[in-house]
């Protein structure tokens, strides 16, 4: 896979992670300390961390713009103390908007010579202008620049939908090359240097409905902020959680929210899918708080302190104290078996990972998905999850932590902080992605799931 040539950013660098449960602002100093062998690498320490139960958000869709900046305010100010600093710029997370996956190949005439940095530019070029200048016509052609059968107006081959008679809008998040080919030969990571006639490229485009993501960035702007970059929450949490064996021999990781769950897998070191299922924790909550008739505050405690995804014969002789709504908790205290409680969580837990595993099948990518599953985000730390998620996805379960930041407090180095680390892992290296500029693509994918499974098997 070619990175283009850059130095690591440092000075201060800060992470939104705005979610349906809390929203966390980090603050990071990253340095650039020689090591012994000479050699210099990035070393990023967390100077700041704020944090504040969301408001005005659901499912990662902005619903009260006014609840949400509240959020956002108290969230960053807290950070901005801590560090003792004052921020201008964040990049975000992004779990709204069913951002999806879609891949693209597009070959480009090299002439022969050396392939160089501009070859690749051209590459990213060619597979960004016909879904930039074109526009679908109503009979299912595309204007002039759009792709039409397969082929774009200044010559390059695009494989793939081009979004021709759809409707809707959607903005371009990520461009990850995923492999290159010169002259047919495939599976290049890095063709610079090489020589040959044509200059291929297989493209994951992830991209999300350009209302939510406008709605977003209009909000952090109203809190004085502006957005360096959207990042999918999976591939942040990627990003944070993983070692590199995982992302080479085939990684599923699920960053489960209270909102939505997100997933993204990561094959031959490279995201390679992501989806967002919008069930998270805050269903499981709520699911509590109408079984049991009790407020939605102490559904979320006895989530925490007594609830298991998997019931045991042991739960019908542990009683519990359900307040009940409207009523006294010290006048009318209700106790009831935790087997009840438990009862509630497991059907739902079981729902979210039958779902994970029907996308990750209907996507056709299930078999590159690996042996391995990385739980991560605030609903992942509840009992019994990782042993159900066992169960029912038959993979190998661990959970997630941030392991490439300094300065966490132990509190802040579980799960539910992995995005916000993921996301100043980013914001430093900017991995696998070749930037492009921001874009709207007219249309909705079309067939993308079997589309890119099909296409990892005829390349992989």
């Amino acid at each position: 896979m070619a990175k283009r040539p850059h130095k690591p950013r440092t000075g201060l660098i800060a992470a939104l992670d705005i979610g349906s449960g809390k929203v966390c602002c980090m603050v990071a100093r990253v340095d650039r300390p020689a090591d012994e062998g000479g050699r210099q690498a990035p070393v990023a320490r967390v100077v700041g961390v704020g944090h504040q139960v969301s408001g005005g958000v659901k499912t990662g869709i902005v619903t009260d713009m006014d609840a949400a900046e509240a959020a956002i305010r108290q969230a960053v100010h807290a950070a901005e103390q801590m560090a003792g600093e004052t921020i201008q710029t964040v990049t975000v997370n992004l779990s709204g908007g069913k951002p999806r996956s879609e891949t693209v190949t597009v070959d480009v005439d090299v002439g022969g010579h050396e392939v160089g940095d501009v070859d690749l530019r051209r590459v990213i070029d060619k597979v960004v202008l016909p879904r930039r200048n074109g526009r679908a016509g109503s009979n299912g052609h595309a204007a002039s620049g759009q792709a039409t059968n397969g082929h774009t107006a200044n010559g390059a081959t695009v494989n793939g939908s081009n979004g021709a008679g759809r409707h809707g809008e959607r903005e371009l998040i990520h461009t990850i090359p995923i492999a290159y080919s010169i002259d047919g030969n495939r599976g290049i990571r890095d063709p610079r240097g090489m020589f040959g006639e044509t200059l291929g490229v297989n493209m994951h485009l992830i991209t999300a409905a350009a209302g939510t993501v406008q709605t977003l960035r209009t909000l952090i702007e109203r809190c004085h902020l502006d957005v360096e970059e959207f990042v999918v929450s999976p591939y942040a949490a990627g990003l944070a959680a993983l070692v590199e064996d995982e992302t080479d021999l085939g990684v599923t990781v699920l960053d489960m929210g209270a909102g939505t769950t997100d997933i993204g897998v990561f094959y031959d070191g490279r995201l390679i899918f992501a989806d967002t299922i919008p069930v998270g924790g805050g269903h499981v909550t709520n699911d509590i708080a109408r079984g049991l008739s009790t407020p939605i505050a102490h559904a979320e405690r006895l989530k925490t302190l007594h609830g298991n995804a998997i019931a045991s014969i042991a739960d019908e002789q542990d009683l519990i104290d359900v307040p009940q709504v409207g009523e006294d908790i010290h006048e009318a205290p209700n106790h009831v078996p935790r087997s009840i409680l438990n009862g509630i969580i497991q059907p739902r837990m079981e729902e979210t990972f039958e779902l994970v595993r029907a996308h990750l099948k209907d996507s056709g990518i299930a078999g590159f998905a690996g042996r391995r599953v990385v739980l991560t985000g605030g609903a992942s730390q509840l009992q019994g999850v990782r042993e159900i998620a066992t169960l029912i996805l038959d993979k190998q379960v661990r959970m997630g932590r941030p392991l490439r930041l300094r300065g966490l407090a132990e509190a802040m180095a579980g799960p539910a902080f992995v995005t916000s680390a993921g996301l100043i892992a980013h914001a430093i290296n900017r991995p696998e992605t070749l930037s492009a500029p921001a874009q709207v693509i007219k249309g909705e994918p079309n067939g993308l799931t079997g589309r890119v499974g099909a296409w990892l098997r005829d390349h992989f």
